[in-house]
């Protein structure tokens, strides 16, 4: 299994907005059939060093994360996420 964890800095780092961006990643469950499972989850701490909002995905094989990058219901959300967010951070592991 391959765990995909991305952390989110918004531009605006508004709960308003953390509460959008998380609906966007969720809207794709069950949607793309090598995306097997999706968590988002909003910051609770907002310390200075607090990214707002992370995204977690799984898929079964590093050629299935490949697919689900260009898929159709990922290119919306993700050009959603590049207007939205300051700055990322990712981790790719295999499990």
């Amino acid at each position: 299994m391959v765990k995909h964890i991305v952390m989110y800095k918004l531009k605006d780092s508004t709960e308003q907005n953390a509460i959008e961006l998380q609906q966007k990643f969720l809207s794709m469950k069950g949607k793309i059939a090598e995306l097997k499972d999706i968590e988002s989850g909003i910051d609770a701490l907002r310390s200075d060093r607090s990214f707002d909002v992370v995204l977690i995905c799984k898929f079964d094989s590093m050629e299935d994360m490949e697919t689900y990058k260009t898929h159709e219901v990922h290119l919306p959300v993700m050009a959603y996420v590049k207007s939205v967010a300051e700055k990322s951070h990712s981790v790719d592991f295999i499990d």
